[in-house]
């Protein structure tokens, strides 16, 4: 099993930074693919930013503004964001997933962190 915790949420106004950290921990062999998803109240989950073998993806609103990185030597994903607006409020998901240490695949979600863009 895979755990995964987040941390670095919070409140910041509109043009403000914040870093999230999602590290992953557990019986891993190998993590093929970790990223961010969002869900704002009312809306559907949707996919922020992901970093796997092919690169990186970013939703078209966080283009420019987010960059996703990962320190494999720790299991862990960041996701650095600038020039924060109000819409980005929303609660903030790592989703992580790849193979086991029994060579099962392995998907695992964190509880979510909160991002809240005042104006």
């Amino acid at each position: 099993q895979v755990q995964l915790v987040e941390s670095g949420g919070g409140l910041v106004q509109a043009g403000g930074s914040l870093r999230l950290s999602c590290a992953a921990s557990g019986s891993i062999l190998r993590l093929n693919a970790m990223g961010w998803y969002r869900q704002a109240p009312g809306k559907q989950r949707e996919l922020v930013a992901v970093s796997d073998s092919g690169g990186t993806n970013y939703a078209d609103s966080v283009k420019g503004r987010f960059t996703i990185s990962r320190d494999n030597a720790k299991n862990t994903v960041y996701l650095q964001m600038n020039s924060l607006k109000p819409e980005d409020t929303a609660v903030y998901y790592c989703n992580a997933q790849g193979l086991a240490t029994r060579g099962n695949l392995v998907q695992a979600w964190g509880r979510g962190t909160q991002v809240t863009v005042s104006s």
